[in-house]
């Protein structure tokens, strides 16, 4: 009678349990990768930044009168053309479907603070409250970016919380410096922050 030896299994844990957490990796990156949006264009951020440092040393020639006003609203109209047209083309070439559920959630979340933004515009122009409006701006843009920024790349809430530091600063500040941090905010902040969208987030 003869015995037959036993044979025993041939497995390595160590390799399984490797594989197994890249696999959780892989479907972590995956899931996240499925709800921020990406397709926020650095570029167009530049272009946006160059665009209101025009509409800046524009406006200052009418000192804060109702025609500053359309000045900045019409710069703020065209921020939006740009961005979109910039947006659209990145995830074209990138491949990459622009309106998708987290691009409706970033767009709901901005919304509100763009409407209580006009509203309150409209208030401070009839009681001549010019001198506040600079910091009234940039801390809504500011809170609506951070807002968004929650469905977007980590960057993105990070240049809205520049925009309220900047913000809080124009509330306080002399009226006379409203250009210069117009300039800052809207101008060099957009810029800046573009040109770092643009070389981590492909463009």
């Amino acid at each position: 009678m003869s015995v037959l030896p036993i044979r025993p299994r041939h497995s390595n844990p160590p390799e399984m349990h490797a594989r197994a957490m890249d696999n959780l990796r892989f479907i972590r990156e995956t899931m996240e990768a499925a709800g921020t949006f990406t397709a926020v264009s650095g570029w167009g951020q530049v272009v946006i930044g160059a665009t209101a440092i025009v509409a800046a040393l524009a406006a200052d020639q009418f000192a804060h009168t109702k025609d500053w006003v359309i000045v900045w609203a019409a710069e703020a109209f065209l921020a939006l053309l740009i961005s979109v047209w910039f947006m659209y083309n990145k995830a074209r070439s990138a491949s990459l479907p622009l309106l998708t559920g987290t691009a409706h959630k970033l767009l709901f979340s901005f919304t509100p603070v763009f409407v209580v933004g006009m509203l309150v515009t409209f208030a401070f122009m009839q009681r001549g409250m010019y001198d506040l409006l600079p910091g009234v701006w940039m801390l809504l843009y500011g809170s609506g970016v951070v807002a968004a920024g929650a469905f977007s790349v980590r960057i993105i809430p990070v240049m809205g919380a520049a925009f309220i530091v900047v913000g809080a600063a124009a509330l306080f500040a002399p009226a006379a410096w409203s250009t210069a941090l117009m300039v800052l905010s809207f101008g060099v902040l957009h810029m800046a922050f573009g040109v770092l969208i643009a070389r981590r987030h492909g463009g």
